[in-house]
């Protein structure tokens, strides 16, 4: 298999970490018997970072991969592609 980069990965794994240290976090607080709403709090901001490294990562393939799969395309061809890579931004 072929090493697969992109500019957005450092930025990922920096999200990534901070996510692995948020719950780290969140175990600690289980452990030590915190109050759930700040369990909770550190739950969220868990998955708001997770969340967010996954948008970076699908929106930099769309923007790389596909983009060098599909290759120039008429501009009446292009608005399908276009409109897709679009909409996963709402995902």
């Amino acid at each position: 298999m072929t090493e697969h980069r992109h500019e957005s990965h450092p930025e990922i794994v920096k999200r990534l970490k901070r996510a692995e240290g948020h719950l780290k976090s969140v175990i600690a607080m289980i452990e030590s018997g915190r109050p759930c709403l700040d369990i909770a709090q550190q739950l969220h901001a868990v998955e708001k970072a997770i969340t967010q490294a996954k948008r970076t990562l699908i929106q930099d393939h769309l923007d790389h991969c596909l983009e060098e799969t599909v290759g120039a395309l008429p501009r009446d061809r292009r608005q399908s592609i276009d409109e897709f890579k679009s909409i996963t931004k709402y995902l």
